[in-house]
Parts: C-alpha cells; sequence; structure tokens
C-alpha cells in the first residue's frame, strides 16, 4: 500500500470515537568485522497496520501485517470492539480528549538504505587501515548499524502526517594489553541521522578519529585505577547527554510519575542547581536539527520542545494525551510506538541539558584534585533518580591539569541530588543518538548535555 492509498483510508475512522490508523515500517540492517573476518550481514524489514479507539479512558487496540483496505478496517473494528469490552468491564467514565487542531504535519523526506555492499566496503577499508597501522592491537570489531523508521497516520481529529528517519552507525572497537596481560578496551560510535551514504562519505575521512581512539587506548593501557569516594568531576557532554536520559528522563516520563517516581512529588520544586535546565526537544535543538527528529507522535500530536527543568526546578512531565488530560498538562508529542504492533508509550526523543558559559579548560584549570570522565559503556537508574554509570575513558585531574589516563570504573549517585552540585556548566553541547532506549519496546533516542562540573561517587579498584 503506498502513502495515497493509505490516506484514502480516512472514511473508515469512526466519527463517533477518538480512533488512529498507523502505517509503519521498520527497516535494520547491519554489518560485522571481527580482526579482519566478515561475521555478520544481515537486513530485515517489518511492517504492517495497527488501529486504535479510545472510550471512556479505556483504549481498544488491534494491528496486522496484512496492508489493504479490508484489512485497515477489519483493524479498526476490532479495536473498538476492544475498547467496547473493556468499557463494559472497567466502568470507567473519562472526558473525551480536547480536539486536536485538524491539519498535516510531514517531516522532510529522507533517501532510501544503501546496498549493503556499500556497508561491507566501508568496513573493509577501515578494517584494514586499522590493521596495517595498529598491528600490535590483541582485537578489533567493526561494525555498521543503519535503521529507519517510517509511519504514517490518519486520526479522527482530521490529523494526517507521516516521517521518515533513518540514522547510521559505524561502531568501532579495540582492545590492547597492558604490561601484565591485562585487556583494555575502547569502543566509539561514529555517525547519526540519515543514511550511511550521507554520514561516510570517505574512509579517510575517519582516519584522524580512529588514530585518537588509538591514542586513548594506549593511555588508558598505562592508566590507574581512581580513587574511591565522593569527588569533584567533570562529566562530559557524552556523560551529562546519558543522564540527562537514564538518570532525569525517566523519572519526568508522566506513565512512571503515575507509577510513583520520584518526580511524582517534585513537580515545581528544586530538583537541580539553577544552572541546570533541561528540554526534550521535538525536532530542532538550538537551532540545529535535532539528531532524531519527531514531527507527529503516534497520537497525531504535532511535535514540540518539553521544557522539564527550567533553571533548576522541575516544571513538566513528558505525557501523552491521556497522561496530559490528567495532570492538566499540554501533550508535546513524547508518544511511540517501535513497531507497527506496537501501542505507543510516553518516550524521551532528544533530551538534553542546555549549554553554559564554561570553557571546558577553565572547569578543568577550577578543579584541584579530580577527575574528568569522558566516556561510557552502560547506563542503568531506577525511578528513585539512582544512578550506575560505567566509565570506559577518563583523566585524573591534579592542581588544574589532566593527568594519567584511568582505567575502568564506575560514578553512582541520586540524580536529583548531584544536580545540586553543578556549580559549572560548559558551554558546547555534545550529541549522541546511537542506541535504543529499553522501556518495554526498544525505542531510538537523542540524548546530550555539556561538561557539567559537579560531584559524584566514583569506583575505586
Amino acid at each position: 500500500m503506498n502513502t495515497t492509498d493509505f490516506f484514502a483510508l480516512r472514511p473508515l475512522l469512526p466519527a463517533a470515537a477518538h480512533a488512529e490508523l498507523r502505517m509503519q515500517e521498520n527497516e535494520r540492517a547491519s554489518v560485522g568485522f571481527l580482526n579482519g573476518d566478515q561475521i555478520a550481514n544481515s537486513k530485515r524489514r517489518t511492517g504492517g497496520l495497527s488501529a486504535r479507539v479510545y472510550k471512556n479512558g479505556v483504549w481498544g487496540f488491534s494491528s496486522t501485517p496484512e496492508l489493504s483496505k479490508e484489512a485497515a478496517a477489519s483493524a479498526l473494528k476490532a479495536a473498538a470492539d476492544n475498547a467496547a469490552f473493556l468499557d463494559r468491564r472497567v466502568q470507567h467514565t473519562a472526558s473525551p480528549f480536547p480536539a486536536l487542531a485538524a491539519g498535516e504535519v510531514f517531516g522532510p523526506p529522507a533517501k532510501d538504505a544503501d546496498a549493503q555492499k556499500v556497508y561491507v566496503d566501508f568496513c573493509r577499508a577501515i578494517d584494514s587501515y586499522i590493521a596495517q597501522k595498529y598491528p600490535n592491537l590483541t582485537s578489533r570489531y567493526l561494525q555498521v548499524a543503519y535503521d529507519a523508521m517510517e509511519k504514517h497516520l490518519l486520526t479522527s481529529d482530521g490529523v494526517s502526517g507521516g516521517n521518515r528517519a533513518p540514522r547510521a552507525y559505524l561502531y568501532v572497537s579495540m582492545t590492547a594489553e597492558t604490561a601484565n596481560g591485562t585487556p583494555v578496551e575502547l569502543f566509539s560510535p561514529f555517525g547519526g541521522a540519515g543514511v550511511f551514504s550521507e554520514r561516510f562519505t570517505d574512509p579517510a575521512l575517519l582516519y584522524p578519529e580512529i588514530d585518537k581512539m588509538y591514542e586513548n587506548l594506549m593511555q588508558k593501557r598505562e592508566g590507574v585505577y581512581p580513587e574511591a569516594g565522593l569527588k569533584t568531576v567533570i562529566l562530559s557532554g557524552t556523560l551529562a547527554g546519558m543522564l540527562a536520559h537514564e538518570a532525569v528522563g525517566h523519572t519526568v516520563e508522566a506513565d512512571l510519575v503515575l507509577g510513583g517516581s520520584v518526580a511524582a512529588h517534585a513537580l515545581n520544586k528544586r530538583v537541580a542547581s539553577d544552572l541546570v535546565t533541561l528540554v526534550d526537544f521535538a525536532h530542532t535543538a538550538l537551532g540545529e536539527p535535532a539528531p532524531l527528529p519527531v514531527y507527529l507522535d503516534d497520537e497525531g500530536v504535532a511535535a514540540k520542545d518539553a521544557l522539564l527543568i527550567d533553571k533548576g526546578i522541575l516544571v513538566g512531565y513528558m505525557n501523552s494525551r491521556e497522561s496530559a488530560q490528567h495532570f492538566g498538562m499540554e501533550p508535546c508529542g513524547n508518544a511511540r510506538a517501535f513497531l507497527f504492533s506496537d501501542e505507543p508509550l510516553i518516550r524521551m526523543r532528544n533530551t538534553a541539558i542546555l549549554p553554559g558559559t564554561s570553557r571546558l579548560e577553565d572547569m578543568i584549570a577550577s578543579v584541584e584534585d579530580g577527575y574528568y570522565l569522558i566516556d561510557t559503556n552502560n547506563g542503568q537508574a531506577d525511578t528513585t533518580g539512582e544512578f550506575m554509570f560505567g566509565v570506559t575513558m577518563g583523566y585524573e585531574i591534579k592542581h588544574g591539569k589532566l593527568g594519567r589516563a584511568i582505567l575502568d570504573t564506575t560514578i553512582s549517585g541520586v540524580a536529583f541530588e548531584m544536580l545540586k552540585t553543578v556549580d559549572m556548566v560548559g558551554d558546547t553541547i555534545v550529541w549522541e543518538s546511537s542506541g535504543f532506549c529499553g522501556k518495554k519496546q526498544p525505542m531510538p533516542v537523542g540524548l546530550g548535555g555539556p561538561a557539567l562540573r559537579c560531584r559524584v561517587t566514583i569506583g575505586g579498584q
């Protein structure tokens, strides 16, 4: 079914109830090389139709992989029947949603995926460069990962729209050994929004980044364990973005707020220093395209930025239409589903701490005894805001100057307490968007932030 045929299905939507009809296709491709050997080459597409109908505070949902007018009519009927079934048993009365402004919302056009050979050839070129220039490595791994999510939506409010959001990444991992034979590793993602051939035009353009990665690995190879305890640290923009997403963002998703997250009783209260402002951006951030732009969510809400923390004060949550009605807030387009067969959940889009005015070199110079923490390989947090992140690259700071590299460690704390210790905020934002958020359904997200000077607990040997 093409998009013209899909949008011709509007007369199928029931006039007496709120209803949504979504057509979606997900595409993923991957190529992997380990020590010069190709170990992966895959491509997959998944798509279909879904329908939702809302009645008296309950939702009916149905989906089908078949793309036809008859399948759409059947899915809408099944969704309406499911809503009626739940309504009879729940017997809950809720006000109708405020109507959305009818109209069309479309994201910009995006190119189709490249052929698998493009990924294979690029990986071979990078692998050959690493193998020839750095033969002392004990292991090297490269992976191209491409995914694209294309959605088209009709709602009974009169909204129609769609968007295609591709992204392409090259993951590089290098492993070396210390003098006593202990392996040390660094992992770096390169890429961003768009198809692979838009992000990676020439392997040679990536060689300086590979060289810098190797240099960092050699410094880490001679690294030391940090001293454990509560320390003054500078978190890189990468770690600040992880904090914004994992330790803060999830606590202010309205469904988790209703479930009892720490943010449930923190609205309009101080949760950070007045240097900290946090925004979940829709499609444009600070005058530039956001890493994963969302123009229309899966409920038909035209996406706009959601201000969450304003100068240290928690001022809002991320909402669906239903939770926005509950809290008396405006929905900003945060309801998204991963597959056609998934119901929309409240999800982050491009969540970031806004940059401040401090230069990184001045921030480092201000630390007498602490650490500059640069890269992370994982992070986890719970709805209390308590977090623990792995740190894979960092340096000592002694008397305002960078010292030795440090070996892998962790940092931990409680986000709303740690953010109150932020006393310097860098003037440059760093974005990451290579992974998936795993809240019930995987979902591509963007996260970002500037360097932050703060106090956290760091692990030792």
